[in-house]
Order: structure tokens, then C-alpha cells, then sequence
């Protein structure tokens, strides 16, 4: 069997969401003890709740949706890069060479419960060292990867200017940086500005 690693947030009331925005909220709608065959839940969350895939439709005005997402992107190779201890992603930071899909351990946001009050970002040369080395998707440990007071989003147009999927509030505390296998699929909202993933990875043989 594979060894394969959860860097996904849970979905859950103790998970905390972006100030203002909908937190998770679940309870059960049919319940056996009530006399029903079967317990049927429903839930209420954002789109950028927990562990999350971001569309181009959320900050531009391209008509990409979730929905419309390149599901090649969300699955394939992937590098973790150790950034830890740096408040600026720079390209001194990262490998020379980097493969389609890295992901960036910062261990800024360890405690899932507590919405973090800084978070580190890229700098646009730390971008444009992903791009020389054509990489489709970044994925970051923390709620976004501009600073989290960001009005303008330089970051996000950068990478979604490159073609670079974003995926956010990934877990990877107990990831070992190095290689693995990325799978990261969003939910075919219909018309989604982003969609909760269940990521994971799976180390290589």
C-alpha cells in the first residue's frame, strides 16, 4: 500500500474561516434515532473554506469557474519546498529546477482553530522563477497567498497571468520536503468562484 498523507484541513465547526466570510456549519436533517432508516446531513461552508482550489473567476473577470478547472493540474508530481522561517518567498528560496506542481511548507498557520494574523507571501521574481520553470500550480500552507489585508492581489494576478492554479490553506506539518504524487481534486460547482479539495499526497516509491 502507498503511503498516503492528508494535507487537508477538516471540515469542521473548529476550523477557522476568513473573518466575514461563511464559516462550516453541519448537523444531520434525518436521523435514525428519530425513527428514519438512515442519517442524511447538510452542510453550509464558503467556497475558500479550509483546504481550497481557487478559480481565475474569484478575483478577475474570466469566465473560468471551478467547474471549467483542468483536473490534469490538480494530479500529478509535486515538489514540497521547505520556506520556513522566510516572511517573503524569494527565488534564492526555491530549487533551480522545480516540477509542474510545488507546494510551499511555511508552517505559519499550524492550529486550525485560530485564523492566523500574518501570513508569509511570493515575491513577483519568486513567481517569475516558477514560471522559467513552467509550473501550473502553487499550492501554500496559509489562507492565501498575498498578505491577507491584500486589496490588490498582486500575487494572485502574477500567478493567474502565468496560468498558475492556486491551491490554499493546504497542511503539511508532518510532510517531509521533497517528491511526491498531488492529488487535488475541487467539486464541480456549477458556476464556482473555488471548491474545497480533499488533498493529498502520496510518496513515491
Amino acid at each position: 500500500m502507498p503511503l498516503v498523507i492528508d494535507i487537508s484541513r477538516p471540515l469542521s465547526v473548529s476550523t477557522a474561516h476568513w473573518p466575514g466570510d461563511t464559516p462550516f456549519s453541519f448537523g444531520l436533517t434525518v436521523r435514525r434515532e428519530d425513527g428514519a432508516g438512515i442519517n442524511v446531513g447538510a452542510f453550509t461552508a464558503s467556497t475558500h473554506f479550509g483546504t481550497h482550489l481557487d478559480a481565475p473567476f474569484h478575483f478577475t473577470d474570466s469566465e473560468e469557474t471551478i467547474d471549467r478547472l483542468n483536473l490534469a493540474i490538480c494530479y500529478g508530481t509535486a515538489l514540497v519546498v521547505d520556506v520556513r522561517g522566510q516572511a517573503t518567498v524569494r527565488p534564492e528560496h526555491l530549487p533551480d529546477t522545480l516540477p509542474a506542481r510545488v507546494l510551499l511548507r511555511t508552517d505559519a498557520w499550524l492550529s486550525s482553530g485560530q485564523f492566523p494574523v500574518s501570513i508569509p507571501t511570493l515575491s513577483i521574481p519568486a513567481v517569475q522563477k516558477l514560471v522559467a520553470n513552467h509550473v501550473k500550480l502553487l499550492g501554500v500552507d496559509v489562507p492565501s497567498v498575498d498578505q491577507l489585508d491584500s486589496k490588490e492581489l498582486p500575487v494572485h494576478h502574477a500567478l493567474y497571468q502565468e496560468g498558475i492554479t492556486i491551491l490554499e490553506s493546504l497542511f503539511l506539518l508532518d510532510v517531509v520536503p521533497g517528491d511526491y504524487l498531488l492529488a487535488a481534486f475541487p467539486l464541480r460547482i456549477t458556476g464556482g468562484d473555488a471548491s474545497p479539495t480533499r488533498a493529498v499526497l502520496i510518496a513515491k516509491d
